[in-house]
């Protein structure tokens, strides 16, 4: 299916086996449980993007707005650009499933608060040189993986989030996240994979990591 859209709120939501491709900018909702259909927007998108998202996938030929992902625990989401605030927050790995988040531009504020499981990759495609998260990033984050790219190492980051470097393996796990964003919005792998990465996770020393607060 293959529609225009102008703020249109909810489209696709909990749909599953379709092909939906939508032209323009979709409203508040696109996605949300979704359950194995695969969209794309030719433009940006608003808020709350693959809410809850079961399965399937949504890509972005754009920037969205906030809460891009929320509470998602399986499919994939591919934004060419920028996301708003709250991205990924509550995601969570459901059984088989993994939800994966790929960010082409930077993030806002809070990115990954209160993450569970999944992977939020953060690509900072002309952000070189500057932050491509906002404040807050990983609060409460007590699973999953988020990987930033970046040459100077994330300040200020919650106590009970540990940052390190990207190991070989580390990025081995996440080539064909950057091989499925680079074949779908027509960016040479090069320009990613010579650049160095730096990966958050939960600090497992901290005895209170599952506690959605800092201590």
């Amino acid at each position: 299916m293959e529609r225009s859209c102008m703020g249109e709120r909810y489209l696709g939501c909990g749909s599953k086996g379709e092909e939906i491709i939508l032209n323009g900018t979709p409203g508040n909702a696109l996605g949300a449980y979704l359950d194995g259909s695969n969209i794309v927007v030719n433009g940006n998108a608003q808020d709350a993007m693959g809410d809850t998202m079961n399965a399937g996938s949504i890509t972005v030929h754009g920037g969205t707005g906030d809460a891009c992902g929320y509470a998602m625990r399986g499919g994939e989401i591919y934004v060419r650009d920028s996301v708003g605030y709250r991205a990924g927050i509550h995601m969570k790995a459901y059984k088989e499933k993994l939800p994966v988040l790929v960010i082409g531009g930077r993030a806002g504020s809070f990115l990954g608060e209160y993450q569970a499981g999944g992977l939020i990759i953060v690509l900072g495609l002309g952000f070189e040189g500057k932050g491509v998260v906002g404040y807050f990033c990983g609060t409460g984050m007590h699973g999953g993986k988020i990987y930033l790219r970046t040459d100077t190492e994330p300040q200020d980051l919650p106590e009970q989030v540990m940052v390190s470097e990207a190991t070989e393996e580390d990025m081995q796990a996440i080539d064909r996240y950057i091989n499925s964003y680079c074949d779908k919005f027509n960016v040479e792998k090069s320009v990613i994979e010579n650049s160095k990465f730096y990966v958050l996770t939960p600090n497992t020393k901290n005895p209170y990591k599952r506690l959605y607060c800092y201590n």
